[in-house]
């Protein structure tokens, strides 16, 4: 097997068998990445153990005594990288392609203004296909299938850390990067397997953390004029909620902003007005690329 000159980092809490399922789909690929970096969140005394005595020794692990959330761990193992390009994965994804890595490689070459190129991500009972080669400027991106440039990566402070991230993380992420001038690619030569139905997203707690985290971004990142619209993004959010009978959390929710908000107000760091109302725009508007004999192209290379 040829290996490529990417680090893939995966964060992972209490789910052992579906990260050595994971592990086994990237070790498959040709090439393969020369460095695999695992963070094992805080609490977690099950997953190392097991990773030691797998056949999957080539791998470094990141152990720590606290809970940091998916965001955290991301921070923590790109720290550690020591190549350009981190390709970011979940305890519960893998590429579809063998060739995965080799694709990564050659878009993060064609597009040199790409702090981020995401994948096509599907999920069970997705049908999956082999749609036409498509790559475009988007406003975020996918965690799960993912890569990023780590020097760009770095002139931001991260992900915030939160046990959970829904409706931050990502979109976080994206705004500072577009605001200092960077931008995110998703193209469907890239495709990434989620292991999951998504139901979890009915959960109680994973509901009240989507509603407050959707005012803590505001707080951050929004110029003071601009919260009123993270205000009313929460309420769209709440409406959506109650709309697909996901009411259970909302109120712990709510309960939840000023807590939220002070323990990170610290990380405040607004980005600008005219930052902020492009990327509104182009999440409404996204570039596509005339990419097709290209990727075509490319997809064809041996």
């Amino acid at each position: 097997m040829n290996t490529c000159k990417i680090t893939v980092v995966i964060p992972t809490y209490n789910r052992s068998e579906q990260l050595l399922n994971t592990l086994g789909k990237i070790i498959d690929c040709n090439p393969r990445p020369d460095e695999i970096i695992i963070h094992i969140d805080g609490n977690d005394t099950t997953t190392e153990p097991v990773l030691r005595s797998s056949k999957f020794q080539n791998i470094k692990i990141i152990s720590n005594t606290k809970q940091v959330g998916p965001g955290g761990g991301r921070n923590l193992a790109i720290a550690q990288a020591t190549n350009s390009i981190v390709a970011s994965l979940d305890d519960d994804s893998y590429p579809i392609d063998t060739d995965y890595f080799y694709r990564l490689e050659l878009l993060f070459e064609y597009f040199p203004n790409a702090a981020v190129i995401g994948a096509r991500i599907y999920h069970i009972n997705e049908t999956i296909t082999a749609d036409q080669l498509t790559a475009k400027w988007v406003s975020d991106f996918i965690g799960c299938g993912c890569a990023y440039r780590k020097e760009v990566f770095q002139k931001t402070s991260g992900y915030v850390q939160l046990p959970l991230a829904y409706g931050m993380e990502e979109v976080d992420l994206s705004l500072r990067l577009h605001h200092l001038g960077w931008g995110v690619v998703e193209s469907s030569w890239l495709r990434v397997f989620h292991n999951t139905e998504l139901k979890h997203h009915s959960n109680p707690p994973i509901i009240a953390a989507s509603v407050a985290n959707q005012v803590l971004l505001a707080y951050l990142r929004y110029p003071l004029l601009f919260w009123w619209l993270g205000i009313g993004q929460c309420i769209s959010r709440i409406f959506w909620l109650i709309r697909h009978g996901r009411t259970s959390g909302i109120l712990q929710g709510l309960f939840a902003i000023p807590a939220l908000i002070r323990q990170h107000h610290q990380q405040r760091q607004a980005i600008s007005a005219h930052s902020l109302l492009s990327y509104l725009y182009l999440r409404r508007n996204t570039v596509n690329n005339s990419l097709n004999i290209i990727l075509t192209s490319l997809s064809n290379f041996p």
